[in-house]
């Protein structure tokens, strides 16, 4: 069964983007610090596969092999789009509240009636692949709705200090996490969480 899993690249006091993120600098200001860990292609240039066969490259082969990407309308701009190709191919599935009046490019469709409908979709799609999650507004979402079963948090040992955080606005809930797999990449610590189900 297909899971929703947040990949997301992270410093250790929790920012995912620098300040002042935007159009034309979607890390903010100092926030590429946090793909340093991806590489420019090895074997394969320009696809940001880390080069070889470690920890990293075994994560970003993981990523790549989901089969449906869920994301924000603001993340899924300031990427631009990814041409409408985050990977392979695979559709993509963007949580808005409205949708333009432009179709949305490539294998990207717009989702307007909430996350439950989001992930339907995006399972359906996916079949027995699991769904790469990018946003933190979307993963709040998710987590909120019981959606988000894992995240594989790409932990950077830098501390930006000001920026965008991952979990900034969620609710006081106490949300329990365990630990399945924890891999050492150059300059970077790769934590995989499955989110405990209540009860």
């Amino acid at each position: 069964m297909s899971k929703v899993v947040l990949y997301m690249s992270m410093s250790v006091d929790g920012f995912i983007a620098g300040p002042d993120d935007g159009p034309g600098r979607g890390l903010g200001v100092g926030g590429e610090r946090l793909h340093d860990w991806l590489g420019a292609g090895g074997i394969d240039p320009g696809s940001y596969r880390p080069a070889g066969d470690g920890p990293s490259a075994s994560v970003f082969d993981e990523m790549m092999a989901t089969g449906a990407v869920i994301t924000g309308r603001r993340t899924f701009d300031l990427a631009g789009g990814w041409s409408g190709d985050h990977h392979g191919g695979v559709p993509i599935f963007v949580l808005t509240h409205a949708a333009p009046a432009e179709p949305a490019p490539g294998s990207a469709r717009y989702v307007t009636d909430g996350i439950d409908s989001c992930v339907a979709q995006a399972k359906a799609a996916a079949g027995e692949r699991d769904i790469l999650l990018h946003g933190a507004a979307t993963a709040q979402a998710c987590l909120r709705a019981g959606l988000l079963d894992e995240l594989e948090l790409q932990l950077v040992p830098v501390l930006l200090g000001q920026g965008r955080r991952l979990f900034e606005d969620l609710p006081p809930d106490h949300v329990e996490l365990e630990l399945v797999r924890a891999l050492d990449g150059p300059a970077v610590q790769h934590l995989h969480y499955r989110v405990r189900s209540e009860g």
